[in-house]
């Protein structure tokens, strides 16, 4: 591959950031080459995208496709740790859900690649084993979600004089509706994100704030900034992704349009800034007001217990992101209610044995058994 191109191995590519980031190398052919293309369902999509794309190696987890095919388009299949880990590739972009891609997700760091980070779980479960992992192997993790992207930008060519970091928070589905009609609401309502399109999952915990307090956690340790020193505050507008507070009393704040194109490009171009056409930017004109709200514990519960739980440190967080896993898919799956969400994940914790200074496989284990527990709850 030409030394100016960019080799990207997409884990979860047929997931919303994941063909949100074909769509980057779209726009900039000559800047990308896809080395690698992963996914756990969505075969014929896929297949499509190995058509497109020609990657050297593809994965689909549960499915071989026929060598045939991936000879016709000189494609070899690949497990996802010998993918991010191949010496063609220059980016590892994590953007699977769950906890599934996190090994591959160290061996791309060990090999000395940099990491675009969409995997919340990924920092939630091993927060310090990977920003320690990535230190170790100088290696950058570049953060795609929204949030965290936008604190990167906002920290970029300043000296670390943090005062507070604010996370913004659109409110999820349940923004508006009244407390005492949560216990009722169902899953096509909790799927009805307000501004953002995405997979099942994370429009859920959007709903309960869990995915929130998720990039608390992710700010905490991307960032080295202090538990006390994160806020969040509710922006139905969705205009404001983040804010960094300095101790002058100054704030700065990155502004645009809910496209989640924009911090995928800015993660994959880093240092560099281009333009996108397909990219709207921000119209302070077209688009008024912009508002804010405090946080409401009796409208996301899920929310401060999260965080209380991940103070505790060690693989309490691992825990959390297990049973959090399980609890949704009750939900989703119409086995628990909206508001019973937080007691299956408070329940499958109440036994928790934390390991304060646990290996990358005892987190993995606390989230495996977290994940057991919580499917217990319901069975019993």
């Amino acid at each position: 591959m030409d030394s100016a191109i960019k080799g990207l191995a997409v884990l979860g590519s047929t997931g919303s950031i994941g063909t949100q980031t074909l769509d980057i190398v779209r726009a900039f052919p000559d800047d990308f080459g896809v080395v690698g293309l992963a996914a756990r369902r969505s075969h014929s999509l896929l297949a499509q995208q190995i058509r497109e794309f020609r990657p050297a190696m593809a994965y689909c987890e549960g499915s071989e496709f026929e060598k045939a095919f991936l000879d016709e388009h000189g494609c070899a299949s690949s497990n996802i740790d010998d993918m991010a880990s191949s010496a063609d590739v220059d980016i590892v972009v994590a953007a699977t859900t769950g906890d599934v891609a996190i090994p591959a997700t160290f061996a791309g760091i060990e090999a000395g690649k940099d990491i675009a980070l969409a995997n919340k779980e990924t920092v939630v479960i091993a927060g310090e084993l990977v920003t320690r992992a990535a230190s170790e192997h100088c290696v950058s993790l570049l953060p795609l979600d929204s949030e965290p992207n936008a604190i990167w930008q906002c920290l970029r060519g300043e000296d670390r004089t943090i005062s507070k970091l604010l996370i913004t928070a659109s409110g999820g589905a349940f923004r508006d509706t009244p407390l005492d009609l949560l216990a009722g609401v169902t899953r096509e309502q909790a799927l009805r994100h307000p501004t953002w399109r995405m997979g099942a999952k994370i429009t859920v915990d959007s709903a309960t704030m869990m995915n929130k307090a998720f990039e608390v956690i992710e700010a905490h340790w991307l960032f080295g900034v202090e538990w006390d020193d994160i806020d969040v505050v509710i922006h139905p507008q969705s205009m404001i992704h983040s804010m960094v507070e300095f101790v002058d009393g100054s704030v700065k704040a990155q502004i645009s349009p809910p496209d989640m194109r924009l911090p995928i490009q800015y993660a994959l171009f880093y240092p560099r800034r281009l333009r996108n056409p397909s990219i709207t930017p921000f119209d302070p004109l077209a688009t008024g007001a912009l508002n804010f709200e405090p946080m409401d514990e009796a409208r996301y519960p899920c929310f401060y217990f999260a965080l209380e739980v991940a103070r505790r440190g060690g693989t309490w967080p691992a825990a959390l992101c297990g049973a959090d896993d399980v609890a949704v898919d009750m939900f989703l799956d119409g086995k628990i209610g909206f508001l019973e969400i937080k007691e299956v994940i408070a329940d499958a914790l109440r036994d928790h044995r934390n390991i304060e200074e646990p290996t990358l496989q005892d987190a993995l284990d606390a989230a495996a058994t977290a994940r057991q527990r919580a499917a217990n709850t319901v069975e019993v």
